[in-house]
């Protein structure tokens, strides 16, 4: 691997790091190491997700910068007499991007088991069932044990996560970053690195970068969050659909990798606030940041969490066009992650509590 400069390094860090939903200790960890320089304090909510507090104006309006920390895995549910792993999804999986692919056990000491994902093999199937997709329920996960009382003694137990092995790269174009993770570390990254670059500037407000726990179970962890905080205005920032792959129509999805950041309009889980909405895309286009909309019938963002919290948040998800999300590996455009903090830095910048105010009630 070429050497890396301090923010490939990061996020090399937040995404080698192991956390599915409920178990993310690891990410949380280096979040906080890196976060920490630039804010006046850190906490937790008691579900876990990692609240940074940034003081600009102790009487302006808080701003909420949030990613998630938790990535798609597995759980170990049950091991069998000879040894081999039944295991339960945690997040969105498809099925068809599973089979024969490595993954990791961390055990509750924190060891690591290797294993990978095996099903009946099609040698001895009928034919029409080979040309059928394999049931997630047929699938185990081989550790090499050769007895339950084996993985056993090796520390594995049902209720373990189970994550997939994708080590971080660096593609030979270097704008093109290959990770598992993305989904979401790298809104993680970019509420890090807003709060760096906010670390000697003045802004008119109070900002917190969140790194929630549970999104991808059902943005569990920016409700906890968000009523800890009690923010004013609410970003969550999370991967999108990258459509610039064979086979993607325009009418499926318009964004591609190294356009910009999605600007999301809708999804399952919120309709844009069209205020927050109209604000951000002037801060864009007087900054210069390139942008692309971005429209789902399906999936949605801890926005869709944030925004019905209390009495209302206006909210905005923003997102990073991600090829191959929920995988064990997805790609990513550097400049877009890079046009993503600076674009949310410039709308901070601006979000005074009149502006606010405007956003809210005009």
């Amino acid at each position: 691997m070429t050497q890396l400069d301090p923010t490939l390094q990061m996020l090399k860090e937040l995404t080698d790091a192991n956390g599915i939903a409920g178990n993310e200790r690891a990410p949380r960890e280096v979040m906080k190491k890196y976060i920490a320089p630039f804010v006046d304090e850190i906490e937790t909510d008691n579900l876990g997700s990692l609240i940074a507090k940034k003081v600009g104006d102790a009487n302006g309006p808080k701003i909420m910068v949030a990613g998630h920390l938790d990535e798609v895995g597995f759980m170990v549910t049950k091991i069998d007499d000879r040894g081999f792993i039944s295991f339960q999804t945690v997040g969105g999986w498809w099925s068809q991007v599973m089979l024969a692919q490595r993954v990791t056990i961390t055990t509750r000491k924190g060891e690591e088991v290797i294993g990978v994902i095996g099903s009946k093999p099609p040698h001895i199937l009928p034919v029409e069932a080979r040309n059928k997709i394999v049931d997630i329920k047929a699938m185990f996960i081989d550790i090499g044990a050769t007895s339950k009382e084996e993985a056993l003694s090796w520390g594995v137990l049902p209720g373990d996560m189970v994550t997939p092995y994708f080590e971080f790269n660096v593609m030979r174009n270097d704008k093109h970053l290959l990770a598992k993770a993305w989904d979401n570390r790298i809104g993680c990254a970019i509420a890090i690195d807003v709060l760096r670059a906010l670390k000697d500037e003045q802004h008119p407000n109070i900002v917190y970068g969140v790194g929630n726990v549970q999104e991808e179970v059902g943005l569990r962890g920016a409700k906890t969050s968000t009523h800890k905080i009690e923010p004013d205005i609410g970003f969550a920032v999370d991967v999108g659909i990258a459509g610039d792959t064979p086979g993607v129509t325009p009418k499926e999805s318009t964004s591609k990798m190294g356009a910009g950041p999605q600007i999301v309009i809708y999804d399952a889980s919120m309709v844009a606030h069209n205020g927050l909405r109209d604000f951000v895309i002037d801060i864009a286009e007087e900054n210069n940041i390139p942008y692309q909309f971005e429209a789902l019938a399906g999936g949605g963002t801890d926005a869709g969490s944030i925004h019905i919290t209390a009495n209302g948040v206006p909210s905005l998800a923003i997102g990073v066009a991600t090829r191959y999300i929920h995988s064990h590996a997805g790609i990513l455009h550097r400049d877009d992650y890079e046009n993503a903090v600076k674009l949310i830095v410039a709308v901070i910048k601006k979000l005074d509590r009149d502006t606010v105010n405007k956003i809210i009630f005009e």
